[in-house]
């Protein structure tokens, strides 16, 4: 589903952002990114979907080399991906259903399929009371859940999120995360950049360390001693 091959990432400034990183996530994997902020982890996102591009090496993503490809056909990689962010990037002047409807009126999905989808999402993301309110009536968690619920819209094959948890409470946490793993039992790849600590320990998933821009654990399991901030 997302293979990295020798991957460096080196930006305008001249930051080291990746040295060489290989890995690769499989079809129906649930993996967290971990490592002090600033070693890594949001590039590796922000290369599957293109907004950085490798200095050198490959980036495979469910079968494409995103790095070669022709600038036109990037909207629609970006259509093939679900990407949750952790400042929520909500349209704020519309409606927790608007700000779903949006992304498929782009693309001219019927009225009719975009209300039999949006009921389902809102309802997979518990927010079905919750559809006529504008994201600043929403709570912080509200607001994460209806984020994935619009990663989800196009029934991406891959999920990423850049720290869901980081601006919400141990509780509303553990919802996110909960949903993210009923997304992943449902067949979804599911790659979480995390300083989590509790979250991470108590799933026990696969786990990807990054320091200095390249991979130092790659196990099953918690937050590594070593990850520490």
């Amino acid at each position: 589903m997302l293979e990295y091959h020798q991957v460096s990432v080196i930006y305008p400034n001249g930051a080291h952002a990746l040295h060489e990183v290989t890995l690769t996530i499989g079809k129906g994997e649930f993996v967290f990114l971990v490592g002090p902020t600033g070693e890594g982890k949001s590039t590796l996102l922000r290369l599957a979907y293109r907004e950085v591009l490798p200095t050198t090496g490959q980036v495979i993503v469910n079968g494409k080399d995103v790095g070669r490809m022709p600038h036109s056909r990037v909207p629609h990689l970006r259509r093939e991906l679900g990407v949750v962010f952790q400042d929520f990037k909500l349209l704020p002047d519309k409606t927790a259903w608007e700000n779903l409807a949006f992304a498929l009126q782009v693309v001219g999905t019927s009225r009719q399929e975009i209300h039999r989808r949006l009921t389902e999402l809102l309802a997979q993301a518990n927010l079905e009371h919750k559809a006529d309110c504008f994201p600043s009536q929403l709570s912080a968690g509200e607001q994460q859940r209806l984020c994935i619920a619009r990663a989800l819209i196009n029934h991406p094959p891959l999920l990423l999120a850049d720290e869901p948890t980081g601006n919400l409470d141990p509780q509303t946490s553990q919802e996110t995360m909960d949903l993210l793993g009923r997304i992943n039992l449902n067949g979804t790849t599911v790659v979480v950049a995390s300083h989590d600590r509790a979250i991470v320990d108590q799933m026990q998933r696969r786990v990807v360390a990054i320091h200095g821009g390249r991979v130092t654990r790659d196990a099953v399991g918690g937050y590594g001693p070593e990850e520490s901030e």
